[in-house]
């Protein structure tokens, strides 16, 4: 443990800079400046003296482990513990340690001089676990008006073999998901996989596609509307490059299905006002930056959503922040259901998709130290490289090598320029992890020097 202490028309009548800016800060700021009027009558000045930092390496539920572990390796996680003058503390966690300097700006000042936190996401939900605790509110009643109690909630999984697709889709619902998330991968058939999860999926249960801004030969047209046939399709996620955005309005105008758009190239500003997707997603924006497309989005009268990877500390600041934005109907994605332990004692699972949003003060979690400390003592095994062993229908092999410290390989391989591909083809994939013999020790070699071996039957 580390501590550091104290030493789509309402646009023609209204501008862009207004709806990123004032407009669409008024309310938290006055939620947030009630707030604090009430923590000084009951505290006085409030000044954060310390932080502590615990990096800890997850270790994924066993039934999804295999798939997750080949695609990533273990997750690491940063819990931050942030405490004040007057014994409060506060809760937030990240994917990665943010830096010295990143962290010391935080010492010495007070929880709500943090409000809309545009240095750290992480820091930032434990400033406003603060201030929510200080003022004895819930967080979401410091972002204004709440929209919703309950909060539409996704799963998330990988692209992987049919039947751990549908095993994925049978184990989501018994938990409580309606929704589950994965990004297709040209060394899986998409529709193999469509029918075995159909086979399995209770009725309402729905897939949101990632198509992780294409990168096959693919016609995406004649692809997503082929898997809208499944009565399980859902939605489609970046089913086109980045910077397409008339491409995007013309898709959305002809897929029956709604097209949510993430990796935008202007951040989620003139891709609205072009009306470019039907819905949108914010990925790990700080908490100010979510703020102002919020507005825009409410303004816009247009859904989206927050995706914010990681545990429950994650999945209850995202549910505050989604109930209290207008149009944040679309459902979040933490992937917080993947992971075996967590820090807190509180679990936010879902009923039949949603999540209630917490009424305790602040983020409504309690630390469980004892659980903190024994999960930082795991050392998860890492993931070995391994080879992806794909067969074609004609009888071709293909062999490539995965990196788990390249996840995009999965997902994106024209990125690394070896050959075109299709989330369509007639193939099945299986993981070849080192056996230790000799064809596999050849077969990797192979592949270090030709890039991608392919082989006739």
């Amino acid at each position: 443990m580390h501590i550091i202490k104290q030493s789509r028309r309402q646009f023609l009548t209204t501008s862009t800079a207004g709806l990123f800016g004032t407009a669409a800060m008024i309310a938290p700021w006055k939620a947030v400046h009630a707030a604090k009027k009430t923590s000084d009558s009951l505290h006085g000045p409030i000044k954060i003296t310390d932080i502590e930092i615990h990096e800890i390496t997850d270790e994924f539920v066993d039934w999804i482990s295999y798939e997750l572990r080949h695609f990533y390796g273990p997750w690491k996680r940063t819990i931050y513990v942030v405490h004040t003058n007057n014994g409060l503390s506060g809760l937030g966690e990240s994917g990665q340690t943010e830096k010295p300097e990143t962290i010391e700006q935080y010492i010495g000042t007070s929880p709500f001089d943090w409000m809309g936190d545009e240095t750290s996401l992480g820091l930032g939900t434990a400033m406003y676990d603060l201030m929510g605790k200080a003022a004895g509110v819930p967080v979401y009643k410091l972002f204004g008006q709440r929209y919703r109690r309950w909060v539409p909630v996704s799963s998330w999984t990988v692209s992987t073999h049919p039947k751990r697709m549908a095993e994925a889709v049978k184990q989501f619902a018994a938990m409580g998901y309606t929704w589950m998330k994965y990004h297709l991968s040209p060394f899986e058939n998409v529709i193999d996989q469509m029918e075995a999860m159909q086979a399995v999926a209770p009725e309402g249960f729905r897939i949101h596609h990632d198509i992780t801004m294409h990168g096959t030969n693919d016609h995406m047209f004649e692809l997503l509307e082929k898997i809208s046939k499944y009565p399980i399709a859902g939605c489609f996620e970046d089913p086109l490059a980045k910077n397409d955005i008339e491409g995007y309005a013309e898709l959305t105008k002809r897929c029956r299905l709604p097209i949510v758009h993430h990796n935008t190239p202007l951040l989620h500003t003139f891709e609205v006002i072009r009306r470019s997707a039907d819905a949108y997603m914010l990925g790990h924006y700080n908490i100010g930056r979510a703020q102002r497309r919020a507005g825009l989005f409410a303004s816009a009268n247009v859904p989206f959503m927050l995706q914010n990877t990681g545990g429950n500390i994650t999945r209850a600041m995202t549910t505050h922040m989604q109930s209290a934005f207008k149009t944040a109907s679309f459902h979040l994605v933490n992937a917080t259901e993947s992971k075996k332990w967590d820090v807190v004692k509180e679990r936010l699972e879902p009923i039949n998709g949603f999540i209630r949003v917490p009424e305790r003060p602040g983020l409504g979690l309690t630390l469980d130290r004892t659980e903190l400390n024994r999960i930082k003592k795991l050392r998860p095994p890492q993931q070995a490289k391994w080879i992806i062993k794909t067969r074609f229908a004609n009888g071709t092999r293909m062999f490539n090598i995965h990196d788990p410290k390249k996840s995009l390989f999965l997902v994106r391989p024209d990125r690394w320029r070896l050959l075109p591909m299709s989330y369509d083809s007639p193939l099945t994939t299986e993981y070849w992890d080192d056996d230790g013999s000799v064809e596999y020790r050849k077969m990797f070699n192979r592949i270090h020097q030709e890039g991608v071996v392919l082989l006739k039957k």
